[in-house]
Order: C-alpha cells, then structure tokens, then sequence
C-alpha cells in the first residue's frame, strides 16, 4: 500500500518540478527584458500593433507606452527635463522635438537606415538627434448632409469659413492640445502673414463652435453630425469617409499646414541599447511599411501608402514649412491663441 502512494507522488512530483521550472524560465525572460519608456501622441488604435510589431522584432524589449495629445505630452516631457521620465519619443510632431533639441535633451544617435530615409525626414543639424517616421496634412471634413439641410455654401478656400452661414457650424482642434490645431494655426500666420493670420483667426472665431482637444475629434464630429465642418487632418478625412461618413474632403486651394512625426532618444536614459533598437526598428522600411496602414506621405521612398479616399490634391497643396521657425515660435502662438480664443475650448 505504501509502495503504491509513493509510486501515485511520483508523478506528481514529476509535473510539480516541471511547473516550477516553467515559471522560472518565464521568470528569467521577463527579467532578461529591458522595460522601456516611450512618449508618444500616436492615435490610441496605432499604439498595440506598432508596440507587437517592435516586440516582435526585439522580443528583449518591452514598450511601456506614456500617450496623450501633443501638446500635454510636451508639455509633460519639458516639466520634466530635470529628472527625464522618458527613454525614448515614438511619435510625436516634429516641432516639439525640435524644441527637445533647441534645449539639448535629446541624445546623439544616427539609426540604421537613416541615409535611406527621404531628405526631409532626416535630421540635417549634426549631431543627429531625430528622424521622421511620416507626415500628416491638415484638411477640412465637410458634412454634405448637413450642408444640404442647412444650405450651407461650398468651401474651396481658408477664407470660404468665414461666411456668417458658417455661424456655430465649425470644430477644430486647440492647438494648445493639438498638434494637428497648432499646424493649422501656424500655417494660416504662414500664408496670411502675422497680422492677417490673427484677423483671420479673431473672424473665424465668431464661427468655432468648440476647440477641441484632439486632431481627430473635429472630423469625428463633422462625420457625425454634430458639426458641419470639422478642421481636421488628411487621414482622419480619408478614414471617416471610407467608413461611409457623409463627408466632402476639403484641401483648400491656398495652402495647407503639414507636420511631420518623428523619433528621439531622450538624453541620459539608463536603457541606450533598448532605446537604440527602437530608432533602429522605427526608421526601418518594415515600420514605415506599418506607418503606410495610417499615414499616406512616409519617411521611406520605399513604403507606400494605400489610403482609400486619399485627396490626390493634398501633397501639392502642402506650404513651404519651415519647422525650426514653427517650432521656436511655437510658446508665444500658444500663449496668444490661448488668450484670445480659449474660452470656447471643450472641458477637458
């Protein structure tokens, strides 16, 4: 009888080793992993599949992802260039990180395929600091339901909105929160010069229904109804209308503000190697080739983007931006902006 119970345990204790066994390995893997920080402004959908994508490629490093709006995240990265919490920014517009750079928070790195990249998505300043990943236009989702009930007028140009019909028909983004409201914001004082772009903006200001905080929420608006017009961004537009959004993509024929996405390194972060495999995988053709699921102008010449409803129009309708200029500006037009027009900002 005895025999028999410690020949039953012996099984046991066979399948009982083999467990703990298993979970020391996984104990093992998850401590040979580096963990690291990533600030971003990446839409909400983007962050899981390029996070699986990284992962997969690096199964020794994990993303820790820190998302808001562009401009809480700046804001978040600056209030803490003392005691830096980031290692390393994954999408986030051009002109902030520029704004990293001007203050020496970023740290020196040249990814492996930076010379393949597009001229204009690299970091022309030696040392390197950045490269661009993809670019977003800004564009105006325009509800021709809506516009049919309410017999509202065609828009062609920047100035079409400033129409009385338009009175409390507009969304756009604040670009205190947006980085999609502060491109258009700095593209109009490009196209229409200081003084006209503040006129211009005070005027179409009788017409804003709210500012949002997101880049996205104005086109989501407008697609539903809630708005006529909705001062948005290029894909945003492409992808409400695809979804079936009685929407009418509008490229204003005098000139559209554009940013471009871009990565960095953060200055001392104990985590280099880690976050040099992220620069590596993110000016990579396998990740631009993932960037060309959500944007359509990329940093590779070799990915393509496949955006159904695409404004064909939008890359020749672009402005001449000068992005070191837009970025040291960018305090001081805030700081305006918010004391003019922020009281019809939506609640955060």
């Amino acid at each position: 009888m005895i025999d028999i119970f410690k020949r039953g345990l012996r099984p046991l204790a066979v399948a009982a080793t083999a467990v703990a066994a298993l979970f020391a390995a996984q104990a093992a893997d998850a401590q040979q992993r580096t963990r690291i920080t990533v600030y971003t402004a990446l839409e909400n959908d983007q962050l899981a599949p390029y996070k699986e994508a990284f992962e997969r490629a690096h199964p020794d490093v994990e993303i820790a992802w820190v998302r808001d709006s562009t401009g809480t995240i700046t804001a978040r990265f600056l209030a803490e260039r003392e005691n830096p919490r980031a290692d390393a920014i994954w999408g986030l517009a051009l002109t902030s990180i520029l704004m990293f750079e001007q203050q020496n928070l970023l740290a020196e790195y040249s990814p492996q395929g930076f010379a393949a990249l597009k001229p204009s998505f690299r970091d022309a300043a030696a040392p390197i600091t950045w490269h661009g990943m993809d670019a977003f236009a800004a564009a105006i989702c325009y509800n021709s339901a809506v516009a049919r009930q309410r017999n509202l007028p065609p828009i062609r140009t920047w100035a079409d909105l400033l129409n009385p019909a338009f009175r409390g028909q507009i969304v756009m983004p604040n670009p205190a929160s947006s980085g999609t409201g502060y491109l258009t914001v700095s593209a109009w004082l490009s196209i229409m010069g200081e003084a006209g772009g503040w006129d211009y903006m005070s005027k179409l200001h009788d017409n804003v229904a709210v500012y949002t905080h997101s880049g996205s929420a104005p086109c989501v608006q407008a697609a539903r109804g809630e708005a006529a017009v909705g001062i948005s961004f290029d894909m945003r537009a492409a992808r409400e209308k695809t979804q079936g959004a009685p929407v009418d993509i509008v490229v204003p024929t005098d000139g559209v503000g554009w940013e471009m996405e871009a990565s960095a390194i953060v200055r001392g972060t104990r985590n280099m190697a880690a976050a040099q495999k992220l620069m590596d995988f993110s000016a990579s053709l396998a990740a631009n080739q993932l960037y060309a699921r959500y944007y359509n102008i990329l940093a590779h010449p070799g990915a393509t983007g496949a955006a159904q409803n695409y404004p064909a129009e939008t890359e020749a309708r672009l402005i001449r931006a000068d992005f070191a200029a837009i970025a040291a500006m960018r305090e001081r037009v805030l700081a305006e902006w918010t004391r003019r027009f922020d009281g019809k900002s939506a609640p955060r």
